[in-house]
């Protein structure tokens, strides 16, 4: 603890000489420069460990009542109470913020149905042949108990009590281990539902439905990385990441599939076919063979359900265009091209939440109108010729148009994914197909919905997000985990989440009036101008500060001060907000396992065997920390990553 003492002192001190040499002469000092000055002390506040929300508040009213006073001390006071209760008052009428409580009421709940057990379980025994098993199944449950969840904290500690005791049972290297629960339960931040992401959203002006979106592949892509370092390091070093034992691969079968096995066979389709069939029984009820079976054939349904879907809507006619009404002498008005939008826009709600409109996505282009006119009607005799029965014509338009070749590409692929399933079913693997169906699916069931339903326009977040509540009410309650103490508790952690985020957010209005009052933002502004750096430049230097601001502050601190400092800044520089709130979110990420002050670090200290000391947890954060500055530079080199679906689904 003396090292981070010492290490907290060093920075504070750095903060205040960078102060008294930056800043100017008291009798030269200006608004500007008290803004300045309020910033670095915010700084130095919140790390002695003054409560951030009201220290921003305080900081913000005292600084707001020095920048009236010089235009009018008279009504200086009234000013700043005036300003406090708009300020105040704009937090509670922002809608982007009714989706915090929620979605945070659903991670607790979720965290509280007991499911982490079971699929870690799950995971570790279908993923028992590739190498670093018990390290990849660690990442990727992580990965979906982060996305349900959003609370790195929960998850780091959970995953620390669960597969930190296995994994060094299993003579696991424990840098490996540590890095692999660190860096797994870090991926709330950046993967849907996060609530980084909506505090981001509330504070820049963006759409948190199109970040959402723009964070999906993004988080994939750091899970996959993380996934692939571990086998590459279970390859190269097998002494870090052994192989599991034969016992502990084994699965402990029922009564009827041993009954069945004696019988001859291992295959778990054929075995229940035959046995309906009569030929070998083994005494098993003709209903237990017929609920296993179908069982069994859910997967070739949903792949039959899916591509069905799938199909109809690749091969859906695309609507009339407008040269087609036109030629047909029919729908000439102007309204016609608004009839196709809002196909995947949200319902208009006030604040940030609502889709900004396409601008002129399916409007035909006016000049095409007049020949198309001509066209239509060479003469008046032959319009006459023709009948009013032969004007809409419906059935060449509801022609269905050919699948694309990516689509059976596609069909292809699933298709021999499936095929292998069932060539492979055995009953061991069938045991632990079942294992996944009852803790996998129903979690990422949820996960789908919720983020299906923001994605692709069906809900609002809020709406998606209590709608996510019922789904994890149901999932406790479907567990037996839904008692009385269970569901206070996650009331109570839910409202004292959210009332911190919605007080600091008031403290960060007030707090960013009184910077602008100021003047403190100007004078950052020229600052950066006067560089004439290029976008790469102030993207790096962005980022930079926003990476070193990581190890004192904490993601929310950092979002709900600094954010309102670089947002001007990003017209200047062509940057859209949409793409620098990702890098942003991936960045946090990346400061979540930076030493000597890496939360993640703490979290799996306090559940770890006495052995494992914070060096050795470090060490094994540093080489994933690598991996998030690749995955960062790659966003940054091909932006498709994060911004290929939301222009796909919203332009």
């Amino acid at each position: 603890m003396r090292k981070e003492v010492w290490f907290g002192i060093s920075i504070m001190a750095m903060v205040v000489i960078g102060l008294f040499v930056l800043m100017p002469a008291p009798s030269d000092m200006t608004n500007g420069h008290l803004g300045l000055l309020m910033l670095g002390l915010i700084v130095i506040a919140i790390m002695l460990g003054f409560p951030t929300a009201f220290t921003l508040m305080g900081m913000g009213v005292m600084f707001t009542w020095f920048a009236y006073r010089d235009v009018n001390p008279d009504i200086a006071v009234q000013q700043t109470l005036d300003l406090m209760v708009q300020r105040a008052y704009s937090v509670m009428a922002n809608d982007v913020l009714i989706s915090v409580p929620l979605f945070v009421f659903m991670g607790y709940l979720v965290e509280r149905a007991n499911l982490i057990d079971k699929l870690f379980r799950s995971l570790h025994l279908a993923m028992a042949r590739v190498p670093g098993s018990l390290a990849v199944a660690t990442i990727v449950t992580c990965a979906i108990f982060a996305t349900a969840t959003g609370i790195v904290g929960a998850v780091v500690t959970l995953m620390g009590l669960l597969a930190m005791p296995a994994m060094l049972k299993a003579g696991y290297s424990v840098k490996l281990a540590a890095g692999s629960i660190t860096a797994g339960g870090c991926l709330g931040i950046l993967i849907p539902p996060s609530v980084l992401l909506i505090v981001y959203g509330a504070t820049a002006g963006v759409s948190v439905v199109k970040l959402y979106a723009g964070a999906f592949f993004p988080g994939i892509m750091l899970a996959l990385l993380y996934v692939a370092y571990v086998i590459i390091v279970a390859k190269l070093k097998p002494d870090w990441a052994p192989p599991l034992a034969p016992a502990d691969r084994e699965v402990a079968l029922p009564a009827y599939s041993r009954a069945l096995m004696t019988g001859g066979g291992n295959h778990a389709i054929g075995g229940f076919v035959a046995a309906l069939k009569g030929k070998r029984n083994a005494g098993v009820p003709a209903a237990t063979l017929l609920s296993q079976l179908g069982i069994a054939l859910l997967p070739a349904l949903a792949f039959a359900l899916i591509m069905g879907f799938t199909y109809q809507a690749v091969t859906k006619a695309a609507p009339e265009s407008q040269d087609e009404v036109i030629e047909m002498g029919i729908g000439m008005g102007s309204d016609s091209s608004s009839s196709n939008e809002g196909g995947l826009a949200e319902p208009p709600v006030e604040g940030g939440l609502a889709e900004p409109p396409s601008e002129g996505g399916l409007t035909e282009p006016p000049r095409e109108a007049p020949p198309a006119a001509q066209a239509a009607q060479p003469n008046a005799s032959d319009t006459q010729a023709k009948p009013p029965a032969t004007v809409e014509q419906p059935d060449t338009a509801a022609q269905s148009k050919p699948a694309p070749q990516g689509y059976w590409i596609t069909f292809g692929l699933f298709l021999a994914a499936v095929l292998a399933f069932y060539v492979l079913l055995s009953y061991a693997r069938f045991e632990i197909f079942k294992m996944l169906l009852a803790s996998f699916f129903p979690l990422a069931i949820l996960i789908l919905a919720v983020l299906g339903a923001i994605v692709f326009g069906l809900a609002t977040p809020t709406e998606a997000a209590a709608m996510g509540s019922m789904g994890g009410l149901v999932l406790a309650a479907a567990y037996r985990r839904l008692n009385r103490d269970v569901l206070k508790e996650s009331v109570f952690l839910a409202a004292k989440t959210s009332a911190m985020v919605c007080w600091l957010f008031v403290g960060s209005s007030i707090f960013s009036a009184a910077f602008a009052l100021l003047g403190g933002q100007e004078i950052i502004n020229n600052w950066v101008l006067s560089m004439d750096l290029t976008p790469l430049q102030f993207m790096i230097l962005a980022q930079v500060v926003i990476f070193l601001l990581g190890w004192p502050l904490e993601w929310t601190e950092i979002i709900v001060i600094f954010m309102p400092i670089f947002i001007p800044l990003l017209p200047h520089f062509n940057i859209d907000p949409l793409f620098f709130g990702l890098l942003v979110a991936m960045n946090l990420q990346t400061a979540f396992l930076s030493p000597p002050v890496a939360m993640s670090a703490f979290y799996l200290k306090g559940v770890s065997p006495p052995h494992v000391t914070l060096n050795q947890i470090f060490m094994g954060m540093l080489p994933f920390m690598g991996i998030q500055v690749i995955a960062l530079v790659l966003l940054y080199m091909f932006p498709a990553i994060g911004l290929w679906l939301p222009e796909l689904l919203y332009k």
